[in-house]
């Protein structure tokens, strides 16, 4: 007498691991995706050894070099109280990747298991979660983290909530979203036929085969949290002088415009590269981890 085996629908994480030597090819070859990756680790080197990169003390004022143009001395020039400029850079570069990495991760902690429960379970839960998070979105990204940082108060601490806070909403979307489409597929529902609880069918083969999604979501949630900062503390609301951070430079730059005009242009310039290498990155693992989502 034999016995008919049933062969149960298999999750895709481990196709997922024998192709990831492919999707890395991939990207090497995204020429665009690789740039960004380049200047992203460039800066976040740069923030975590600040210290021994900047020539110069950021907060360490030397009259007689106030306003200096850029030169051998001091690269990129010297700002109004004579501290040099690519010291600071360096040192704001510090506070963008450390608001950048900590709201995402904030936003991610919260948003992650709200998202899983609303698409999930549906129903009561679905509709608390998704009415608190059209609230949310119904105050632009920016505008809701000035309000949150004001109610907080003015430190950088205070920054990173506040815009950790504002990116709940984008990550509960994006989770419930995949959720929703992925509790449906045959391995899924293989696993609940065995017997798997919702924490193993949740954290087991939903999370994980979400996890593509939501990199390209980390990916978009940095550069747009390092752009919050920078406008956080050029409003007063973040870092708080003398402490170097890109928008208080900014800030600080706004009445030497026409004397010296580097003062604005290269922490602009700073913030410019570290978004479009954050977005270059993104797009770049948009069309290696979820194609589907890829605009081509």
């Amino acid at each position: 007498m034999t016995t008919a085996t049933t062969v149960l629908p298999t999750p895709p994480e481990a196709d997922k691991r024998k192709s990831g030597g492919g999707r890395l090819r991939a990207l090497r070859r995204n020429r665009l995706a690789l740039t960004g990756a380049v200047i992203a680790a460039v800066f976040i080197l740069a923030a975590l050894f600040a210290p021994l990169i900047a020539p110069y003390d950021p907060s360490q004022p030397d009259f007689g070099n106030v306003l200096a143009e850029p030169s051998a001395s001091h690269w990129l020039g010297t700002d109004d109280l004579g501290r040099d400029q690519l010291s600071r850079i360096v040192h704001g570069a510090r506070a963008s990747m450390q608001v950048g990495l900590v709201a995402v991760v904030l936003a991610f902690l919260v948003g992650v298991p709200l998202g899983l429960l609303a698409g999930y379970y549906g129903r009561l839960a679905d509709t608390a979660v998704s009415r608190l998070t059209d609230t949310m979105l119904a105050f632009p990204f920016l505008v809701l983290a000035v309000g949150l940082a004001a109610i907080l108060g003015p430190s950088l601490t205070n920054a990173t909530i506040a815009i950790g806070i504002s990116q709940i909403p984008a990550v509960i979307r994006i989770t419930r979203a995949e959720t929703l489409r992925l509790k449906h597929v045959d391995y899924v529902a293989a696993a609940v036929a065995n017997g798997g609880g919702d924490g193993t069918v949740l954290f087991r083969h939903i999370l994980p085969n979400a996890t593509s999604a939501l990199i390209v979501q980390a990916t978009v949630g940095i550069p747009a949290a390092i752009i919050g900062e920078a406008l956080l503390s050029f409003l007063g609301l973040g870092v708080q002088p003398p402490n170097p951070s890109l928008g208080v430079m900014l800030s600080g730059a706004q009445s030497f415009l026409a004397p010296a005009p580097w003062l604005a242009v290269f922490p602009g310039l700073a913030i410019v590269a570290a978004t479009l290498a954050f977005n270059l990155l993104g797009d770049g693992l948009r069309d290696v981890l979820d194609p589907r989502g890829a605009t081509r």
